[in-house]
């Protein structure tokens, strides 16, 4: 640990290893083949506390804005995802894992989300939301199940998470995003651009699916970073 700390590994890297070795010999020992409590003995690295790196609006409005007016439907479809991150604050894994059920159509502006632990939590869903959602299943060349998945992959099976992580990396580039902008940013800028606009922390808590405020509290750090940063460009004895 000490030779791989000399040679520039980062700490949450080291505390990785040193997590998956702890697994590796509890498997070891559960299956009788070897035992090492030593290894319990080594303390973790120190990793520093990081804080979501969430999209200024401009840059979260472009990121969500990407299928315009284009024919192509698995854009349409990129878009409609995005927009439920940014939009509703949803995690990937739970707007790709909605049917075609509980698509937000014909006025139905609310979703009800089962998120992580099967908490459920109501999220409200935008209008031009509901409008993506619409174009894409117009467009989709696929029959959409109404028991089945909504976002569907090239091939018609359910879509898969990497689709999407793909179209922003692509976006990188094209729309001058920063690197931090994956498709879970857009959820962490959902939450700070509420928080900087007045929302109430519990609000947003629930809003999010956390199950402790502390988890949602982190979103306070950022907002407080963002004034600093202004402050220090604003100020004339800054």
């Amino acid at each position: 640990m000490a030779s791989r700390r000399r040679a520039g590994v980062s700490s949450r890297s080291l505390a990785r290893t040193l997590s998956a070795l702890r697994a590796f010999f509890r498997w070891l020992e559960a299956d009788g083949i070897a035992r090492n409590r030593a290894l319990l003995q080594v303390a973790m690295p120190r990793v520093p506390h990081g804080i979501p790196k969430p999209l200024s609006v401009e840059k979260a409005a472009a990121a969500t804005g990407v299928a315009g007016d284009a024919e192509e439907w698995t854009v349409a479809r990129d878009c409609a995802v995005l927009l439920l991150l940014y939009g509703s604050g949803l995690r990937i894994s739970e707007a790709l894992g909605l049917s075609r059920r509980d698509a937000p159509l014909d006025g139905r502006d609310v979703l009800r989300i089962a998120g992580k632990g099967a908490k459920e939590r109501l999220v409200p869903v935008l209008p031009v939301t509901q409008r993506a959602i619409v174009r894409y299943i117009d467009l989709c060349p696929y029959p959409l199940p109404f028991d089945g998945a909504l976002f569907v992959g090239v091939k018609g099976g359910r879509l898969s998470p990497r689709a999407i992580q793909l179209r922003m990396e692509r976006m990188r580039t094209g729309l001058g995003l920063p690197d931090t902008a994956t498709p879970h940013a857009l959820r962490h800028s959902f939450a700070t651009h509420l928080l900087a606009a007045g929302a109430d922390l519990r609000q947003i808590q629930e809003l999010l699916g956390h199950a402790s405020l502390s988890t949602t509290q982190v979103y306070t750090e950022v907002d407080r970073a963002h004034l600093l940063a202004v402050y220090d460009k604003a100020h004339p004895r800054a």
